[in-house]
């Protein structure tokens, strides 16, 4: 046995075998003069092609191997700094401004500011972190990214706010945006975490309608993961699956940003090839017309066939990017020219693929707000795919998805590309329901308290839900939704249930007849048929007959999972008992049949995100991720 061994040994050897000694090295950069945090500087382990680039804080993990000695840090504006890293697992590093790139440049600051101007031959930015002007060029670090504020959706006490009124959501992008962030070496931003979002990336095995009605309400009831004392109530919608064979006829118009902004390979070469996906699918009924922008608008393309794929494939290979953003212009031209070629009884949408950042002509939220809102009418939907990092505005296309009665997606490789435009293209392109709203009623006889997971973005007044002209979220085919609440059941002591004084002028009580009701809550929906003005109403009492958490579908398992890991990254206030090996665990437990391998992509999400968390936040920080291995 031991000649054995030492032959093993001396094999080993002799093939150059050496132990894994590679350690991780973290650290945050700054500007060395201001002291502020750099994100997006290119940090690689010198003489190999190992790299990361800090997130919005600054911060960076690398893991490097043995033989390397010297980290080198890059960033436009900046002059490249090598350090020796020695034995060190921490390096932090100051970076000197380039005093070449400083004689050229027309503003540069480190207030975090969100507006931009152009004045004459010179673009001025308001100033942002670590942001410069360089010929003519405006450079902006990942945190230029904007992330529309959320204010985490608190508990209610029934007997004061019985309702909980909002418009569904069928977006997607904050889950691939998310885990594009991750996949890059850092956290993401907790704006940036909507947590219904990532929920609704996945698909659920829900049944099909049976009725006339082209969507149908799913109900489940379990205990809370992260607080077993607590309830988590699951609310499903299914719309119907309809072939593609039999989806109306389309006229599509696809409206492309080809500013210089674009001009990453992450940007406009991905999202050809995403417009390319969707060509091959199109059908000899469908119609086609492509429309760019830059500092002009123009017609790439006329109308033409969808079994015209050459020449469409043709016309976006001949797309390069350069020059400023006329979103607005373009826009208008792309609404006029779906309205020249408009089918009816068809699915007519303008496609929007861009970065968002829009410079030139209408540009702030409320403007474009006010175009879209303006052109929806007329019959023509909008979807947005989202494309590129560093300057994403996020907030600003999940507003015009929004007022455009589409969806927005966001795009951050071809294989998103394939689940979004081929995968799930009826779902994307096409409406079977518009106007969707969904309102629950919870029985205070059984209910302490509640708390709608996400949507802040999406809440609605209550008489909002009777309000036909009121505009809501749309269902396309096939196409499942998800509402997650977490109830507090009578008799349960729980530090989110505040107690307050009697009123004096009027009582709040649980009436009689809810004292014996079986119910836990009711769920209404309201939703229109794609050309309807009058909406229609669904509704249905959900049983207070709770299951184990193990006994629950993996339907409810797997959204549960999302939900908590959603929690964790946005650091929310209600994650209580919430840890990444608890989201390990249900996920792990509800794969189903993931023919896509979406779901086992997730768990390696949370896995990788784990490791992260452990080597980017402070001991302070890693606490608030409540880790529980």
């Amino acid at each position: 046995m031991k000649k054995l061994l030492l032959s093993l040994f001396i094999a080993l050897i002799a093939f150059g075998f050496t132990a894994d000694t590679a350690r991780t090295i973290t650290g945050t950069v700054t500007d060395k003069n201001t002291g502020a945090v750099l994100p997006g500087v290119a940090v690689r382990a010198k003489g190999t092609k190992t790299g990361v680039t800090t997130d919005g804080k600054g911060r960076y993990s690398i893991r490097v191997q043995a033989q390397v000695s010297v980290l080198t840090f890059s960033s436009i504006g900046f002059e490249t700094l090598n350090l020796p890293i020695g034995k060190k697992t921490v390096v932090n590093a100051a970076m000197e401004q380039s005093q070449q790139a400083l004689n050229e440049v027309a503003v540069v600051g480190h207030a975090a500011q969100k507006r931009m101007e152009t004045t004459g031959s010179v673009m001025v930015m308001a100033p942002s972190r670590g942001s410069f002007v360089h010929k003519n060029i405006v450079y902006r670090p990942q945190e230029t990214e904007s992330y529309a504020g959320i204010n985490e959706n608190r508990f209610h006490d029934p007997l004061k706010d019985p309702l909980s009124t909002f418009s569904i959501d069928v977006d997607a992008a904050s889950y691939s945006n998310v885990r594009r962030m991750i996949n890059n070496g850092g956290l993401p931003e907790k704006d940036a975490v909507r947590i219904e979002e990532m929920i609704n990336y996945f698909d659920y095995d829900y049944p099909q309608p049976a009725g006339d009605d082209p969507v149908n309400i799913i109900t489940e009831i379990a205990a809370a993961p992260w607080n077993k004392k607590h309830k988590l109530v699951q609310i499903g919608l299914q719309g119907k699956t309809i072939s593609t064979a039999k989806l109306p006829s389309s006229n599509l118009v696809f409206l492309i940003d080809v500013s210089g902004s674009m001009n990453d390979s992450n940007k406009l070469p991905l999202l050809v090839s995403s417009f390319k996906l969707l060509t091959d699918q199109l059908r000899k009924t469908d119609r086609v017309a492509i429309v760019v922008y830059a500092g002009n608008s123009g017609l790439v393309l006329p109308s033409t066939s969808g079994d015209q794929k050459t020449t469409i494939k043709d016309a976006l290979n001949k797309l390069s990017a350069g020059g400023s953003t006329a979103g607005g212009a373009g826009i208008r031209l792309a609404y006029e020219v779906a309205a020249k070629n408009y089918i009816k009884g068809g699915n007519n949408r303008v496609i929007l693929a861009t970065d968002g950042d829009f410079n030139v002509g209408a540009s702030s939220d409320e403007d474009m707000e006010k175009l879209i809102e303006e052109k929806r009418k007329s019959g023509v939907f909008l979807t947005v795919l989202g494309f590129g990092m560093g300057n994403l505005k996020d907030s600003k296309m999940e507003v015009l998805a929004d007022k455009g009665n589409g969806n927005y997606a966001y795009i951050d490789n071809i294989n998103e590309a394939r689940k979004v435009l081929v995968n799930e293209f009826g779902g994307t392109l096409f409406t079977i329901a518009k106007d969707v709203k969904l309102q629950v009623e919870f029985n205070p006889a059984k209910v302490q308290a509640y708390r709608l997971i996400g949507y802040e973005n999406r809440l609605l007044e209550d008489k909002d839900f009777n309000d036909d002209l009121k505009d809501a979220g749309e269902l396309g085919s096939g196409h499942t939704v998800t509402a997650l609440y977490e109830v507090i059941p009578v008799g349960v002591q729980s530090t989110f249930s505040a107690s307050v004084d009697p009123l004096k002028y009027q009582q709040n009580k649980v009436s009689a007849g809810s004292n014996g009701s079986p119910e836990l809550l009711t769920v209404k929906m309201r939703y229109k048929d794609p050309d309807g003005k009058k909406s229609k109403l669904l509704q249905e009492a959900v049983m207070d007959s709770p299951v184990s958490l193990s006994g629950s579908s993996s339907n409810f398992r797997f959204a549960a999972a999302v939900a908590e890991f959603g929690m964790l990254l946005c650091q929310s206030d209600f994650k209580q008992d919430a840890s990444f090996a608890q989201v390990i665990n249900l996920a792990t437990n509800a794969m189903d049949k993931d023919k896509e391998g979406y779901r086992s992509e997730f768990l390696k999400l949370v896995r990788s995100t784990k490791l992260l968390a452990k080597d980017l936040l402070s001991i302070e920080d890693s606490k608030d991720f409540n880790e529980k291995d």
